[in-house]
């Protein structure tokens, strides 16, 4: 069990981030003030603001650009991963807390600004105000609650601040930590208030595409319909996916399964076959699942319906494969403190649980480093209108979780 922190050292932590509210407040509305959209992914702008801000608080900031050719590579224009480091003294763990800047585009139907980060009834709206820009701010000011205990702590503190989380992670934390930028013991990833997380889902998605032959709408019968062959795998996999319903995990917090159709493309125009057709599927894994399992069963449903056109031709592509988030042995202290710390803070209990999400979390899990999702947000995605029209957090639970945070931290890197 982690060692409890001293009243007086807890009350210190209290009375320095009472003090910080406002300048926290105007930390993050500039982060949120600042377009990073994810598509196009031009991000290093952003990069360069959140650097400057932590400068400005005393903080010595690491730039790690990716090169130009691996972030187009990946679907983006730039990206700069920040890192900060505080050595506390000699020993003790090394303690990644990673946040990403990048978002997704505001999209219509807002009531606000969506890079106004304007302040209503007690809560900031903007995008990026609850996914992850808030917690920027809440590991920023954490870390700096911690310097009033420096002389009593051991370890090291480190923030992974990144910028392809809405692509998938593999050039901000997996790239920190492939390249050896960085060698964590234990971490924490970006999360909500109410909960502490510990697992979460998987995702693979598929590209299905079925080429026929076109032909004139006048005489369908010269060609070969792709649109068909499509409606038959569609068929198919609509029939099969209410089997998933059936599959539940043992996971608090995950459910089952989940298949979606997200994108479809073909045709050529109205009076003509369609010679090709194009199908983008998210196939959700829960923690239980192998991936491996899970791919080629959802490919065996795809080629035996397609196997019903046999003039059509089949193609499938892995777009993406994130490993499902399970806790790993060495992470049960980090886990204990932010539960029992968050539950005296938010005045209910908190709990370890999972989410049907996929996060950057599993790149830190898939190199051996323990890791738990924790910070500001609302009690739920919904709540937080998070990637839709007016994202919003509350500023109450901002400083909560800055809070809680700060108390964990101060816990895992005392001097024993």
């Amino acid at each position: 069990m982690t060692q409890t922190l001293p009243e007086s050292d807890a009350a210190a932590i209290r009375a320095w981030l009472a003090g910080q509210r406002e300048a926290e407040t105007r930390f993050l509305a500039a982060l949120v003030r600042c377009p990073s959209d994810n598509p196009p992914g031009d991000c290093d702008r952003h990069a360069e603001l959140a650097a400057g801000l932590m400068e400005g608080l005393g903080l010595e900031v690491e730039r790690h650009r990716v090169p130009e050719d691996l972030a187009r590579a990946h679907g983006m224009v730039s990206a700069t991963n920040l890192v900060v480091r505080r050595r506390f003294g000699e020993g003790g763990p090394v303690i990644a807390l990673n946040a990403h800047g990048d978002v997704v585009p505001p999209g219509e139907g807002w009531t606000q600004d969506p890079y106004g980060a304007a302040v209503v009834d007690g809560w900031m709206y903007g995008r990026g105000a609850a996914v992850s820009k808030s917690d920027f701010a809440t590991y920023t000011y954490a870390l700096l609650a911690l310097e009033p205990l420096a002389g009593r702590l051991s370890g090291t503190v480190e923030l992974h601040l990144t910028y392809d989380e809405e692509t998938g992670g593999e050039i901000g934390p997996a790239w920190l930590l492939s390249e050896g930028i960085s060698r964590p013991d234990l971490a924490l990833g970006a999360g909500f208030s109410y909960g502490v997380t510990t697992a979460h889902n998987g995702c693979l998605h598929l590209e299905v595409q079925l080429d026929g032959r076109s032909a004139h709408a006048a005489m369908p019968f010269t060609g070969i319909d792709a649109l068909e062959a499509a409606n038959g795998v569609l068929t198919a996999l609509y029939d099969w996916r209410k089997g998933l319903a059936e599959r539940v995990s043992a996971v608090e917090g995950i459910g089952s399964p989940q298949l979606t159709v997200g994108l479809i493309k073909g045709g050529i125009n109205t009076n003509v076959v369609p010679d090709r057709v194009t199908l983008r599927l998210d196939r959700r894994m829960i923690p239980e699942e192998k991936p491996a399992e899970v791919e080629a069963e959802l490919r065996g449903v795809i080629e035996r319906a397609a196997a019903g056109f046999p003039e059509a031709r089949l193609t499938i592509r892995r777009i993406l494969l994130a490993e499902p988030l399970v806790p790993l042995p060495g992470g049960a202290a980090l886990t204990e403190a932010l539960c029992r710390h968050a539950s005296a803070v938010m005045g209910e209990p908190v709990v370890a649980k999972g989410v049907p999400l996929y996060t950057d979390a599993r790149h830190y899990a898939a190199a051996g480093v323990p890791i738990v999702l924790y910070g500001a947000g609302p009690r739920s995605i919904q709540e937080a209108n998070a990637h839709r029209a007016d994202e919003r957090l509350p500023l109450d639970d901002l400083y909560k979780a800055t809070e809680v945070v700060a108390l964990t931290l101060a816990e895992m890197l005392a001097k024993r």
